[in-house]
């Protein structure tokens, strides 16, 4: 057990080295996702499967083959396989065949099965396209989560080390008697709460590394580090962006809507497919067979070496009215040999090859239900695809309001983080001149930082509603 902890811990240090020594983009952080991410893999799986299904559909044009050999002891009445007589005796037996049949006509079902199985190809293909980008955005996210806590610990650490300052330059105006020693204690405080922000900023950027380090399938996220991008906001004016617009590109560009048309085409295949069990079925079959017999005597090489001729009991006959006896003879010690395996083999040589028409004529209702399943599937795909539809666009309009939301948002944040410094650097001067109290200096530090804070927030996520609609354009996530 401690040798597992330790080869654990060694494993784990190791990854964090690897990844420690290493600053990660948002394009390389997408591909490792891509590379190693399970619901990926798990995609590309099912590539495979139905690769192996459209394989399994074309071989269905080419005629099966099959051998079969074999050999035992028959006791008792039996019948011999080479006489096809009844006997009394402990036969050995041994055969071989060789049978094949190929499919002429089955109502188009094996076209179909190949076309069904190219589109499930294709089907399988988008929806790892569609888990591929679904990844890429929560990649994008996270990442752009790190740099807001990053960003917000930073300025919290700039508002710490300012209050710091503040209080000494306090504390120097309390010793030297300007200030009542009462005034130190907003400051005091001001400081508790900034540790306090720093603490809670930290925890926020630890949960954001941890978040990406889950996508990306890390086994922990010490010792990531990502790049920081120049995050600029783009020159997009929201009130160009319009829902109808986006979202008829977006039909054009996104994985889910193309893989519901084509379930939508592999469903009607599946009512074509169904509909071929009801139909005759012709088929061409032929085959080739041999068989062995220890029982088996070969009358046509008989040993004659000890033959001797026995007399019969005379026979009376007529003849020409005379009457009369006839004297017969019967040979005694002739001895047939066994029939040799190699003989026995090319004399039993059989072939065979015909026509076969199935008739479905009645199968339990079994047919008929199945086509109805696939008529009502091609129903339910079509309710998905719609369904699909209506989500795209729902997510588009509320992307779109996002953004609109957002870039007001911005616009006002910006104006309120320039109003609170104006306000902040009004502050020092008549706090030093001694216009206002601690209380109303703190209160407007408290001001700037709220601003500052929201600023920094609402940045990010106007930044992020952005890339969202990058997304839904086909267009490439980065910075």
């Amino acid at each position: 057990m401690n040798k597992m902890k330790i080869t654990l811990l060694l494993i784990v240090g190791s990854f964090a080295q690897l990844f420690g020594q290493k600053v990660w983009s948002l394009e390389e952080c997408i591909q490792y996702a891509m590379d190693n991410n399970l619901s990926v893999k798990q995609a590309e799986y099912g590539v495979d499967n139905a690769l192996l299904s459209e394989k399994q559909a074309r071989a269905s044009r080419l005629p099966n083959v099959s051998g079969q050999i074999n050999g035992g002891y028959q006791f008792g009445r039996t019948i011999d396989p080479t006489t096809n007589t009844f006997e009394n005796q402990r036969i050995g037996f041994n055969s071989f065949s060789i049978n094949a049949g190929a499919v002429l006509f089955n109502g188009n079902a094996v076209n179909n099965s190949i076309k069904k199985g190219e589109l499930d190809v294709r089907i399988a293909k988008l929806q790892g396209a569609e888990i591929q980008n679904n990844l890429s955005l929560n990649i994008a996210n996270a990442y752009l989560n790190i740099l807001l806590a990053q960003e917000q610990l930073e300025n919290a650490k700039k508002q710490l080390v300012l209050s710091k300052d503040q209080l000494a330059q306090t504390d120097k105006l309390v010793n030297a008697g300007v200030l009542p020693r009462n005034n130190r204690l907003d400051f005091v405080s001001k400081v508790a709460l900034d540790e306090q922000g720093v603490i809670e900023f930290e925890n926020r950027l630890a949960s954001a590394f941890l978040s990406l380090a889950h996508l990306l399938q890390l086994p922990s996220s010490d010792g990531l580090k990502i790049a920081v991008p120049d995050v600029i906001i783009p020159e997009t004016e929201p009130a160009l962006l319009i829902p109808e617009r986006i979202y008829e590109i977006a039909l054009q560009q996104q994985p889910q809507i193309k893989a519901a048309d084509l379930s939508v085409e592999s469903a009607n295949l599946s009512v074509d497919i169904s509909r071929a069990a009801m139909i005759p079925r012709l088929s061409v079959f032929g085959g080739l067979n041999s068989n062995y017999s220890t029982a088996a005597i070969d009358f046509e090489h008989p040993d004659v070496s000890n033959v001797t001729l026995v007399e019969n009991e005379p026979v009376p006959v007529v003849i020409n009215g005379v009457n009369g006896t006839l004297a017969t003879f019967s040979p005694t010690g002739i001895v047939y040999p066994k029939k040799k395996y190699g003989a026995q083999v090319r004399e039993n040589f059989g072939q065979n090859l015909g026509l076969s028409l199935q008739l479905p004529i009645y199968s339990n209702s079994q047919n008929k239900i199945n086509l109805q399943r696939a008529r009502i599937n091609v129903l339910q795909q079509q309710v998905i695809g719609e369904q699909k539809r209506q989500a795209l666009r729902t997510e588009i309009q509320n992307a779109v309001a996002n953004a609109r939301a957002g870039a007001k948002s911005y616009e006002a944040a910006l104006k309120s983080k320039e109003a609170a410094q104006t306000a902040y650097e009004s502050a020092i001067k008549r706090y030093e001149l001694g216009a206002i109290n601690t209380f109303d200096f703190a209160s407007a530090r408290n001001a700037l930082d709220r601003a500052e804070i929201n600023l920094i927030q609402t940045k990010y996520q106007y930044v992020f509603y952005l890339k969202v609609i990058d997304f839904y354009l086909g267009k490439e996530i980065k910075f």
